[in-house]
């Protein structure tokens, strides 16, 4: 149904989304999970090719989740000052880069090098989907978000169902190599579309007040970026002799804070940030939820071929089900505009998964592995919708690409400290008792996910209508 203007006569703003900008949009918020799924049953494979055990391919993880979780909020604030149009661009041409590298990878070095490129390129995506989704907002003069926001999710959900499976016919075609040269035909479609359908938006107000220097936080961003890299090297592989880590964390820490607490342009306003409680809780509840999610997806996945014995191919057929049911929730629960619901729906489904996935063997029946990735599927669903929901009303609408990016920097953090228990849980081979080990760590994080949620108040003032208006604390 095509959406109608309520702006009075004379009001020059237009009706309804501009559609053109959905391909787009669609496909650069997709380019980081593609990968991330396509990986997933890559590790094995790869991990033969080089002779590295799991605690070595896990890199090929981090590395990505690393880079992405530090570019993607600085790319985001980068889209607040200066549009999504050249970002997306330049971004998603890394991509294409990083796809040669990684197809022509001799050693296992170089090929974490290209999932280093392939996080830094798919930085742009996903914040300049959501700064589209408010320009188009204040150009129409309507804020009803709800059905975009739901294309995105069901589209991300849509890419991680292809991606295992894709992932092992490519495997079975061309040999891993070919899951990297997929990015180089992605990359050349999604920046054809870029230049001809993303609009030639200039740069903001504050953007255009003196030059670049002075309005992009260069020093706010290299801080943050010292504090963020410190800290998750030191999540991805936690070891006593790592103890200066923290340490160079917290000098950081206190430097970015003391930074951004004096800049004219900070580049995260801490002042506006720690006022806004209920985004904070938001950010919180997308680390806990991607501790699960994430450990479920290369964890289980590892189990599943190495001691169940499926092949690639049919370890990717496994993880079908869990976004089928996914897709399905997303399609569901986007109808309704709260979030809370969804919150909670997605809790609990956590809990009861991860408590299925103790139960499981080698010996266990395959439609046991089918029912677990089931359950798997309704937390999969509705967390990330309404995380991304939330953010969209929570935050400051001048910082919109700025705070989606930091949604993804925190789900990522949460992705480090899910590869960083991986690899502690499994060792040299992902065994059954070391999947039951990594069962028990996501079962905690899916209780504190549940408790975060229960204990936020605001969330029952969160609502995005899909006909009429977004609400939070803040503006209502």
């Amino acid at each position: 149904m095509t959406e109608q203007s309520t702006a009075a006569p004379g009001d020059t703003r237009k009706a309804g989304f501009d559609r053109r900008l959905l391909p787009p949009m669609m496909l650069g918020s997709v380019l980081n999970p593609i990968n991330s799924t396509i990986i997933a049953v890559a590790l094995v494979p790869i991990g033969v090719a080089f002779g590295a055990p799991v605690s070595q391919t896990a890199w090929l993880v981090s590395a990505l989740y690393l880079a992405t979780a530090l570019g993607q909020p600085i790319v985001g604030r980068l889209i607040d000052l200066f549009g999504p149009r050249r970002l997306f661009l330049l971004s998603t041409s890394l991509v294409g880069i990083a796809g040669v590298v990684g197809t022509l990878a001799p050693n296992l070095g170089v090929l974490i090098a290209a999932r280093v490129l392939l996080g830094f390129g798919t930085c742009a995506g996903y914040p300049a989907a959501m700064a589209l989704v408010r320009s188009e907002a204040e150009r129409t003069g309507q804020d009803s978000p709800a059905g975009v926001l739901t294309t995105l999710a069901v589209t991300n959900q849509t890419i991680a169902v292809v991606g295992p499976l894709l992932g092992g016919l490519l495997i079975g075609l061309g040999g891993w190599r070919s899951t990297f040269a997929l990015n180089i035909p992605l990359a050349v479609v999604a920046v054809v579309l870029g230049r001809l359908r993303l609009p030639e938006q200039p740069p903001t107000r504050t953007a255009g007040r003196g030059g670049l220097a002075s309005q992009v936080d260069l020093p706010g961003m290299g801080l943050f970026a010292a504090m963020l890299f410190s800290l998750l090297l030191f999540l991805m592989n936690l070891r006593p002799g790592d103890w200066y880590l923290p340490v160079i964390t917290v000098a950081a820490a206190v430097g970015f804070t003391l930074r951004e607490l004096r800049a004219k342009t900070p580049f995260i306003d801490l002042r506006v940030l720690g006022g806004n409680a209920p985004l904070l809780a938001t950010y919180g509840r997308a680390l806990v939820a991607y501790i699960v999610s994430y450990a479920f997806l290369y964890g289980f996945t590892q189990w599943t071929e190495e001691s169940y014995g499926l092949s690639p191919f049919h370890a990717g057929l496994v993880q079908i089900p869990m976004f089928l049911v996914g897709i399905g929730v997303s399609v569901t629960v986007g109808r309704r505009g709260g979030v809370l619901g969804k919150l909670l729906l997605g809790g609990v489904g956590q809990i009861v998964a991860c408590a299925l996935m103790l139960t499981l063997t080698a010996a266990s029946p395959i439609w046991a592995l089918v029912l677990l990735a089931v359950v798997f599927g309704v937390p999969q669903g509705s967390n990330s919708l309404a995380l991304q929901n939330s953010v969209y009303v929570q935050a400051d609408p001048e910082r919109t690409g700025s705070s989606a990016g930091l949604l993804r920097t925190f789900a990522y953090m949460g992705s480090m400290i899910a590869s960083s228990a991986t690899a502690a849980s499994f060792g040299e081979r992902a065994s059954t008792e070391g999947m039951h080990h990594l069962a028990w760590i996501m079962l905690g994080a899916g209780v504190l996910y549940l408790l975060i949620t229960v204990v936020d108040r605001s969330l029952r003032r969160v609502s995005v209508d899909r006909a009429g208006s977004s609400s939070s604390p803040a503006s209502s």
